[in-house]
């Protein structure tokens, strides 16, 4: 199955009709958001589009084709207004022989890990710094860490940007669509 990743809309519009016109484009069959839905957050700007209600008119249609994660702007009020749930810290997944520890970053980062294996992937966003790094932990084993960026409020002198998970590799793409880092699960970035 084909996965679209995305993190931090911090309720633009804007960026969120982008999203959504990327996911169409590239028929992936669900869409995971890594938190940060609707809610700027105090350390943030308005993001270009802010409008968290018309953020709202465009998620509760696609309910079924999202999972989510809670981010650290992300509370109960917002899950009254959102139709599929988004308030669960993290979850696993099994994508291409691969476990995937999907977190927003707040809590679970690189330096504050998670339980992993060796060879798992901690995935999240919280930074809007897109990110493929292998990481050690306290024993040796070694983990690998993604981040697809921010698509409303990127940092660092990044892009808007999501990724794209597909047949053992991950692809960051800005909203336009065009390609900028590739990592296969059984090579490096």
């Amino acid at each position: 199955m084909k996965l679209l990743i995305a993190s931090d809309i911090h309720g633009s519009a804007k960026y969120c009709a982008q999203m959504l016109d990327a996911y169409k484009r590239e028929k992936a069959g669900r869409l995971l958001l890594l938190g940060d839905i609707l809610y700027h957050g105090p350390r943030n700007d308005l993001p270009d589009g802010y409008a968290p209600k018309e953020v709202i008119a465009m998620l509760n249609p696609v309910k079924q084709e999202l999972l989510c994660v809670r981010g650290n702007c992300d509370t109960e009020v917002d899950q009254m207004v959102l139709d599929f749930p988004i308030m669960a810290d993290y979850c696993y997944l099994e994508l291409g022989g691969a476990t995937i520890f999907a977190t927003h970053g707040h809590v679970f980062h690189p330096r504050h890990l998670p339980p992993l294996k060796d060879g798992d992937i901690l995935l999240n966003g919280h930074t809007h710094v897109p990110a493929c790094e292998e990481i050690a932990g306290a024993e040796g084993e070694k983990y690998r860490y993604l981040n697809p960026g921010s698509v409303s409020i990127p940092k660092e002198n990044s892009e808007h940007s999501y990724m794209v998970f597909e047949d053992g590799t991950f692809i960051w793409k800005n909203l336009e669509g065009e390609e900028y880092m590739t990592w296969k699960t059984d090579s490096r970035c």
